[in-house]
C-alpha cells in the first residue's frame, strides 16, 4: 500500500492554517480532506495528517523532517515561509554534508531540515528523522534494529557515527538512513542538553488492510511500551504511533455512521474492524 506509515501532526485548532503554511511552501501540494477534527493533506505525493488534538500536547524537534530542495529558489521559498513566526535551530547555509541546508521549527512548533540536493540522494521528498535525547541518547542504533524488525522488507541503507572531535558520544549515530518497508526514515543521537523528547505532537500512523496486521503491530510496538487510547500507544523510547485500520477514513466519511464509529473507536485501545463497521 502506498504510503503505509505517515506523519500525523498535533495542533491546538489550527490544523487548516497549519496545512495552508505547508501547502505554500512545497509544490505539488493538496488537501485531500477535511473535518473540524482532521485535515489531511499531501506534499509532493506524501499524505500528512493535521490533528486538532487540543493543547495538550505540541511537536518537537525530536521528530522533524528533512525535506530535498531541488532548486535554490524552492529552497528560500520553503525556509521563508517556514522560517516566518518560527526559530531558526540551524541557519541557512553551507555545510559539509550540503551546499545550502538549514534546520527551522515553524510558528505551529513542527521542525523541518531543508537540504539542496536530488531527490534520488534520499528517494523522496520527506523523510522523518528521530532524534535521540536525554535518556533516549545513545539508542538510536538499536531503535534502528527494533523498528525494521518488526516491518517486513525493511533495511538499514547507511549508518555514520560521531568520531572524538565531534563534540557527542564516540561511536554513536551522527546519522543514519533506513527503510521500513520501502519508506525512507533518518536517525540521530545527541547527548548534548535538550529541553525536548518524542511526544504526542508528533507521532507516526501505520494503515492496516486486516485485523491480523493490527494486532501484529499493535503487538509488537508495545513491545515495552505503553498503550494508549483510540489506537495510540509509545513504544520503548517514547515515540507514539497510531496502529489504525484503512478502512477508517471511508467510515468516517458517512456523515450518518461517523457519530457512531467514533462513540467505538473512543472506547477501544486497540482497534477493531468489525466493531467499527458495525458501529
Amino acid at each position: 500500500m502506498k504510503n503505509k506509515i505517515y506523519p500525523c501532526l498535533w495542533f491546538d485548532g489550527r490544523a487548516k492554517e497549519a496545512a495552508g503554511l505547508y501547502l505554500s511552501a512545497f509544490n505539488d501540494s493538496r488537501i485531500t480532506s477535511e473535518s473540524p477534527m482532521v485535515v489531511s493533506f499531501e506534499l509532493a505525493g506524501q499524505k500528512f495528517m493535521a490533528l486538532n488534538g487540543g493543547p495538550m500536547f505540541a511537536p518537537t524537534p525530536a521528530v522533524s523532517f528533512f525535506a530535498v530542495c531541488d532548486t535554490t529558489a524552492e529552497m528560500e521559498r520553503a525556509w521563508g515561509r517556514l522560517s516566518a513566526g518560527g526559530e531558526v535551530l540551524m541557519p541557512l547555509d553551507k555545510y559539509p554534508w550540503s551546499e545550502q541546508y538549514g534546520w527551522v521549527q515553524d510558528k505551529f512548533g513542527v521542525s523541518w531540515q531543508l537540504s539542496l540536493g536530488k531527490l534520488e540522494d534520499v528517494g523522496q521528498k520527506f523523510t522523518p528523522s528521530l532524534m535521540f535525547t536525554n535518556q533516549q541518547a545513545g539508542k538510536a542504533e538499536e531503535a534502528i534494529t527494533f523498528y525494521t524488525g518488526i516491518f517486513p522488507g525493511s533495511s538499514v541503507v547507511g549508518v555514520s557515527r560521531y568520531d572524538a572531535l565531534d563534540g557527542d558520544v564516540e561511536g554513536t549515530v551522527k546519522h543514519a538512513q533506513f527503510k521500513l518497508g520501502q519508506q525512507v526514515f533518518m536517525a540521530m543521537d545527541s547527548s548534548l542538553s535538550h529541553s525536548f523528547g518524542f511526544t504526542e505532537g508528533v507521532s507516526l500512523v501505520v494503515t492496516c488492510e486486516t485485523q491480523e496486521e493490527i494486532d501484529y503491530y499493535w503487538s509488537r510496538l508495545t513491545e515495552g511500551g505503553q498503550e494508549s487510547r483510540c489506537g495510540w500507544l509509545k513504544d520503548r523510547y517514547g515515540l507514539s504511533w497510531q496502529v489504525v485500520p484503512a478502512v477508517l477514513g471511508e467510515l468516517m466519511s458517512d456523515p450518518e455512521k461517523a457519530p457512531r464509529v467514533v462513540e467505538a473507536f473512543m472506547k477501544m485501545t486497540k482497534l477493531d474492524i468489525a466493531q467499527l463497521r458495525n458501529a
